[in-house]
């Protein structure tokens, strides 16, 4: 398989679809909400500009994914699958593979997990990664949550450099071994 391209996931409630430059428009509409951004690294500018998704999409996201460096899904609900309720990521960067938002309304009901599951399929069966590590501010209890019922563990804390500011960052990791055993019965 070509890891330049992702492939569309499916799980039992969600798709999961290659980020392409009309996604744009609704990540503009859906991002920019401090509960959705305070915890993303610094990086994410903020107040966010009115053209910041399509910044992002055109000229860091789709280069990355171009180069195989980065894979981008947008979260839709399977039952309606116009509907844009967030995006997941994976990085080829050490220390930092993975990262997420979901739209506020969307939040607390499960969906990130089931995404975070399909992605951590694709890194650890398709792109056969060694290692998944994970990075985030501690007072972020929802990822936290999702890492703990992963089945990560907590390798390092040091500070990061969040939208909200400098706070305590911890690094969750799983090997690809790891992994492999808990999903054998799959």
């Amino acid at each position: 398989m070509d890891s330049h391209s992702p492939p569309t996931l499916r799980t039992q409630r969600l798709l999961l679809t290659p980020v392409k430059l009309a996604d744009a428009e609704i990540i503009q509409c859906l991002f920019p909400h401090w509960d959705v951004v305070r915890y993303l690294d610094s990086r994410v500018p903020w107040p966010y500009p009115a053209d910041g998704a399509l910044v992002y999409v055109r000229d860091m996201v789709l280069p990355a994914m171009a180069c195989g460096e980065e894979w981008h899904w947008m979260i839709r609900l399977a039952s309606e699958p116009y509907s844009t309720i967030g995006s997941i990521s994976l990085y080829d960067q050490p220390g930092n593979h993975r990262g997420f938002w979901l739209a506020p309304a969307w939040q607390g009901q499960g969906y990130m997990s089931e995404a975070c599951e399909a992605v951590s399929r694709f890194w650890f069966v398709t792109l056969e990664r060694p290692l998944m590590q994970v990075p985030k501010a501690i007072v972020n209890q929802g990822s936290r949550r999702i890492s703990e019922r992963e089945g990560m563990r907590l390798v390092a804390c040091d500070q990061g450099h969040f939208v909200s500011g400098v706070l305590p960052r911890e690094t969750w990791e799983m090997t690809r071994e790891e992994w492999l055993a808990r999903h054998a019965a799959d």
